[in-house]
C-alpha cells in the first residue's frame, strides 16, 4: 500500500458498494434468492453454495462496474498482483495466529452459549460425502476468499486507508466485514480478527493474494474439521 497512496475513487463509489454489501446482497441474494434456490435443490448446502457463487459474481461485478471500469482501472488497483516470495513466512505465521485466536474466541463464546449455526455447514455435517465435501471446500476455501478479499480489502480497506489512514482502514473494513456475517454471532469476533489480519497483509504487500491464501487455509481447515466431526 505504501507504493500507491492515491486513487480515483470518492464517496460515490463507497456509498454504492456499501449499499450493495449491506442491503442488496443480504436482502435480495441471501434471503430471496437463497429461498428460491432451496425450493429448487431442497438442500441447504446446495442452495447455500449456489447463493455463494451468485454473491461472488455480484461482488466482483460490482467492484468492476463501479470502481474500476469508469476510471479505466485494472484489477491490480484492488490488489490483484504478485507479492514478494519473502512474505510466505508471514502467511504461515498469520495463518497460525488466526487459527489459535479463533479457537480461543470460540471457546469463550461457547462458554456463554452464544452462537447461531450456519445452515450450509449444518447440512454438510449431516450428509458428508466426497461430493458434498468438495462443494463445501471449493465454496469456502476458494470462491469466498477471492471475492471477499477483492471487495473488503481490495476496495474497502484501500478506500478507508487512503482517505483516513491505516488505523481507520483496519478498523472500518474489519467492522463491515464482521457485520455482514450476522447472524452467526459466535464467529463475529473471529471475523473481526481475521479482517484485521487480512487487511494488514494487504498493507504490507500491496497485494490481496496473501490474504486470499490465509483466508482459504482458514476456511478450508474449518470445512475439513466440520466434515470429520
Amino acid at each position: 500500500m505504501k507504493e500507491n497512496l492515491s486513487m480515483k475513487w470518492n464517496y460515490k463509489e463507497l456509498i454504492i458498494l456499501l449499499i450493495l454489501a449491506l442491503a442488496f446482497v443480504p436482502v435480495v441474494i441471501e434471503i430471496v434468492v437463497n429461498d428460491l434456490l432451496y425450493l429448487v435443490f431442497e438442500n441447504n448446502l446446495y442452495a447455500g453454495t449456489a447463493t455463494g457463487l451468485i454473491m461472488a459474481i455480484v461482488f466482483t461485478s460490482g467492484v468492476y462496474i463501479v470502481a474500476l471500469m469508469p476510471h479505466n482501472l485494472n484489477w491490480s488497483e484492488v490488489g490483484w498482483t504478485s507479492f514478494s516470495k519473502h512474505y510466505w513466512k508471514w502467511i504461515i505465521v498469520w495463518s497460525l495466529v488466526l487459527i489459535v485466536a479463533s479457537i480461543l474466541v470460540l471457546i469463550v463464546m461457547d462458554s456463554f452459549n452464544i452462537g447461531v449455526d450456519n445452515s450450509k455447514t449444518a447440512s454438510l455435517k449431516q450428509h458428508v460425502t466426497w461430493f458434498t465435501f468438495s462443494i463445501g471446500f471449493i465454496s469456502a476455501a476458494i470462491i469466498s476468499p477471492v471475492y471477499e478479499e477483492i471487495f473488503y480489502r481490495g476496495f474497502l480497506y484501500k478506500w478507508f486507508r487512503v482517505k483516513w489512514g491505516v488505523g481507520a482502514g483496519l478498523l472500518f473494513s474489519s467492522l463491515i466485514f464482521t457485520l455482514v456475517h450476522i447472524p452467526t454471532y459466535n464467529t463475529l469476533p473471529v471475523n473481526f480478527i481475521s479482517g484485521l489480519i487480512f487487511a494488514w497483509t494487504y498493507e504490507k504487500t500491496n497485494s490481496i493474494i496473501p490474504a486470499i491464501i490465509i483466508h482459504g487455509i482458514f476456511n478450508g481447515l474449518g470445512i475439513i474439521l466440520t466434515s470429520i466431526s
